[in-house]
């Protein structure tokens, strides 16, 4: 991938599916694969990529909507799936993964820094209620890519890995207030709001705040919730605490709510706050 942009996609970021391309406009990666094969292959193909162009699939934690098809491009495609052995044999309980992984499963150590496809890999825990979580620091050309896709409660390791990155997908899954008021049985709040379980737009805002610094250019806002949480409160709230700290969007960083349901645009990552491609 030597001498090619760096480029990101996001195919689906929710309780519905979750999905990421991180690459060049050759070849790349997956990390999680929680909506259909045909639908990511739909938008790879709209980017001009097929499956063949795909290096591996990054797995973070067990949860159905992050996995739903790895089954499907490991076994049938026959990508490699790389995730932690323990992992891995979450994804072996899950009912929501029909074909069980065997040829394609890759192992890595959790903590343990490797190099993969001209990329340097470094993997870091994050809270979260699933057989175990990862946050992904991906150097990729000299951009530094991190992904914190289920946060719970930020960690040491997330909150170093955020001060070393340039780009960032990070949780901001409800609004507090939303979520206490709304539909949700009591059992469900306590589950998103507790330490394993989602971060409130508030606590992702002071997470940035607290962990600024003047390479962090990118911040994409995933994995937000249909019913507690709505993209404009959650870019207002993220946005709002940034500038009370004299850090304004825009000018110091650009930060975008990734679309539930919907691929976002191409985006270009490198030295400058994001170009659309």
């Amino acid at each position: 991938m030597d001498g090619e942009q760096v480029i990101f996609r996001c195919f689906a970021s929710g309780s519905s599916g979750n999905c990421y391309y991180l690459g060049t406009r050759t070849r790349g990666i997956l990390i999680d694969a929680g909506i259909s094969a045909r639908t990511i292959q739909k938008y790879l193909r709209e980017m001009g990529l097929e499956f063949q162009n795909i290096m591996g699939v990054f797995v973070t934690h067990d949860h159905a909507d992050h996995i739903r098809a790895v089954g499907t491009l490991g076994e049938r495609v026959h990508i490699p799936i790389y995730t932690t052995r323990q992992i891995h044999e979450g994804i072996d309980r899950n009912y929501g993964v029909q074909e069980k992984l065997r040829t394609s499963r890759r192992y890595f150590e959790k903590g343990v820094p490797f190099e993969l496809f001209g990329m340097d890999i470094t993997t870091f825990g994050v809270s979260h209620d699933s057989t175990d979580c990862l946050g992904y620091l991906i150097d990729i050309h000299g951009q530094r890519f991190m992904i914190a896709t289920d946060c719970g409660e930020p960690n040491h390791a997330l909150e170093a890995s955020l001060q070393m990155a340039n780009h960032v997908v990070i949780e901001a899954n409800h609004d507090e207030q939303l979520l206490l008021n709304g539909p949700y049985p009591t059992y469900l709040k306590e589950r998103i709001l507790s330490p394993r379980g989602h971060q409130s737009n508030t606590t992702c805002a002071e997470l940035l705040v607290r962990n600024y610094h003047s390479g962090l250019r990118n911040v994409f806002l995933c994995h937000l919730s249909k019913e507690n949480n709505d993209p404009d409160v959650a870019m207002q709230t993220v946005a709002g605490r940034l500038e009370n700290s004299g850090i304004v969007a825009g000018r110091d960083m650009f930060i975008r709510p990734l679309e539930r349901l919907t691929p976002s645009p191409v985006y270009v990552l490198d030295e400058d706050i994001i170009t659309e491609y």
